[in-house]
């Protein structure tokens, strides 16, 4: 089945699911990561895999990182969504630290300030696109009708409103990714962390996606930190790094944000 283009949105009113604009909901510094290093192993089968890791992110700021794979993508990815921890080092995130909490605690932040957009979409089989949505709307416990509000808007928001009633296995991996996408969304979080997310999308609707986060990120000021091999995220980010040996090398976007304008 081949990937269907997202329709023309405007991703502040769909954001806001046809009601009044929506009120920026962060603000300052989200995402402090300093001096981190994670290793695997131990002894002489041991692996450095990030060594000394500084990085802020800014609420509405959208940060790429590039890198070969096995490089620390996704482990950094990790570390700040409090799904691992860091061999030594602070990862903070809005003001808490991660490291000092427990894990259930971990648990929650993760269900109120996350959304993640897994490489491998994570959608459950049997359940349909806005199931799946609705979901993980109700770990914050959301009311029904709002879970309802924001499931819809999310699915129009990719252009996947007529696919609402399909199963995963229904949908072309592109569309799947969207629904991974809508799932994030839905939650409002104050950071998004995306590994890959335009990967089994065409030319075109990887643009429009791009857009829509960077519509949101404004708008909501969600931080977006974005992993990928696609360079069509560099015309859309404020900032990127490359993973080179463990550690963070800025990135020049000057090129590509002049393509952009042109």
């Amino acid at each position: 089945m081949s990937d269907t283009p997202a329709e023309t949105i405007n991703p502040v009113e769909n954001t806001a699911s046809n009601s009044p604009a929506i009120q920026r909901l962060y603000e300052g510094e989200l995402i402090h990561v300093e001096n981190v290093t994670r290793s695997f192993g131990t002894g002489k089968t041991q692996v450095h895999v990030l060594q000394g890791i500084d990085l802020h992110v800014e609420a509405g700021e959208m940060v790429a990182l590039f890198g070969p794979s096995g490089s620390g993508k996704t482990t950094l990815l990790n570390l700040i969504g409090a799904l691992d921890r860091p061999t030594s080092g602070t990862v903070i995130f809005h003001d808490t630290d991660i490291n000092k909490l427990s894990d259930g605690k971990r648990a929650r932040l993760r269900r109120r300030s996350f959304g993640f957009i897994f490489q491998n979409y994570t959608l459950i089989p049997t359940y349909t696109a806005a199931e799946n949505i609705d979901l993980v709307l109700r770990l914050p416990r959301l009311h029904v009708f709002e879970r309802r509000r924001r499931t819809r808007s999310a699915l129009e928001a990719v252009g996947l409103s007529a696919w609402s009633d399909h199963l995963p296995g229904q949908l072309s991996g592109g569309q799947r990714q969207r629904v991974a996408i809508a799932r994030a969304l839905a939650l409002r979080p104050a950071a998004i962390l995306a590994d890959e997310p335009t990967s089994g999308l065409d030319t075109r609707t990887a643009h429009r996606t791009l857009k829509l986060l960077r519509g949101i990120a404004a708008a909501q000021g969600t931080a977006f930190l974005i992993v990928s091999h696609d360079m069509t995220v560099r015309s859309y980010v404020d900032r990127a790094f490359e993973l080179q040996n463990g550690k963070l090398v800025p990135q020049d976007l000057t090129a590509f944000k002049e393509q952009q304008a042109s």
